[in-house]
């Protein structure tokens, strides 16, 4: 009987030609379990997924009695399902009031690609503006926004009509014209780096949209849902968008993802014409169920409140070292920069070895990721901290 490394490799498609190849056969908290009993810590969260931990006990019910009720009934959209009614309703509560009407899918990549068609048919414009080292998916509207050209040349044609923006440059805010639908943006770019705005570039942006008609889209895919020590980071930033975009810790570990306006907004793609976006798994109840089980348990235990001070715990244990060139986070979405890309490898290396997971940023390649489960303990931070020093000692 063929091993389950001889099936991945002999029947699922590859995104590379070197994975992990870990494997796994349960998980907890912030660990990993494999078939030998082996853990490893997990500093990824399935890249800012598993915010309220693995396998969390309240969610897991809320899949279970979900389930047992009921599953696919019909395409989103045309029965009254409560899974759904209640994290809408949740979503509106916690967002500002403009921010009323949410379009459930199934992925981030999905929910870009609703807002982009959300934008082009409310304003009837053709261009897209989009930030230089932004990744907003991997389809093919979404690629078209990425700012990176390496990951898109073997693609192409693409959209055409992509306005390509620098992040913080207001100077930049001068390409927009009467002729731009939507400003896609990452509040904080992640896999640039976490790249932090300047004070006033996004109130700025916010501005330039609304002075020209160009609708201001949020992905929040990866800040969202507390990553960044509250709730959503437009409470950070002052700045409400037109469009929020939402997936990854949304679902509790399953998967979804939404495009969120305000209903005159929304309203849009019903007409002319009717199903402008449409879906037939978006907003599943089962993981919405997971998705209403995990905004509960994040709002109800404020874990986005205590985000800043394990970041500051992290930051404070690793900026000293002689190797760590810079710390660069938003709550629990940390950077941490190496020398160069070939200390990095290493680095990855030897906190595999040590059983610590971490990650790469896609353009950022002399950095490493660290945005574990917000529910990680001082003393899990600690035990993190000691390894990835010990790993960075032994290249010294």
């Amino acid at each position: 009987m063929p091993s389950n490394r001889e099936l991945f490799y002999r029947h699922l498609g590859m995104t590379s030609p070197f994975p992990m190849e870990l494997e796994f056969s349960h998980a907890s908290g912030v660990w990993l379990f494999t078939p030998k009993g082996e853990k490893y810590l997990d500093l990824v969260s399935g890249v800012s997924v598993s915010n309220v931990g693995h396998c969390n006990p309240e969610i897991v019910n809320a899949i279970n009695d979900q389930a047992s009720r009921y599953m696919h009934l019909m395409v989103y959209g045309e029965f009254i399902q409560q899974p759904q009614t209640d994290l809408a309703e949740k979503l509106a509560s916690v967002l500002p009031s403009t921010l009323n009407n949410v379009y459930l899918v199934n992925s981030g990549s999905e929910a870009i690609e609703g807002a982009m068609k959300l934008a082009k048919r409310f304003t009837g414009r053709q261009k897209i503006a989009a930030m230089v080292n932004a990744y907003h998916g991997g389809t093919h509207g979404a690629l078209s926004l990425l700012g990176n050209e390496e990951m898109k040349y073997a693609f192409r044609p693409l959209l055409p009509g992509i306005v390509r923006l620098r992040f913080n440059s207001e100077e930049d805010l001068n390409l927009l014209d009467d002729q731009v639908a939507a400003v896609f943006v990452e509040p904080v770019q992640a896999e640039a780096g976490v790249i932090l705005p300047k004070s006033n570039y996004l109130k700025k942006l916010r501005e330039v949209c609304t002075e020209k008609g160009i609708l201001l889209v949020f992905d929040e895919i990866q800040t969202g849902i507390g990553r960044t020590g509250t709730l959503f980071y437009l409470e950070q930033s002052g700045v409400v968008p037109d469009i929020l975009c939402l997936a990854k810790a949304l679902g509790g570990g399953m998967p979804l993802g939404a495009f969120i306006a305000d209903q005159k907004i929304m309203s849009s793609l019903t007409h002319d014409p009717i199903l402008g976006h449409i879906t037939t798994f978006g907003g599943h109840p089962v993981c919405c169920a997971a998705a209403n089980a995990a905004l509960n348990i994040i709002t109800r235990d404020k874990l986005y409140a205590s985000v800043e001070e394990k970041a500051q715990r992290f930051h404070d244990g690793l900026i000293d070292h002689p190797l760590v060139k810079e710390i660069r986070y938003a709550g629990l979405l940390m950077a941490v920069d190496m020398p160069d890309p070939d200390t990095l490898d290493k680095v990855f290396s030897g906190l595999t070895e040590n059983k610590i997971l971490t990650d790469r940023f896609l353009f950022k390649p002399e950095a490493f990721r660290i945005a574990p489960p917000l529910t990680i303990s001082n003393e899990e931070i600690d035990l993190a901290i000691k390894t990835i020093r010990a790993v960075l000692d032994s290249l010294l």
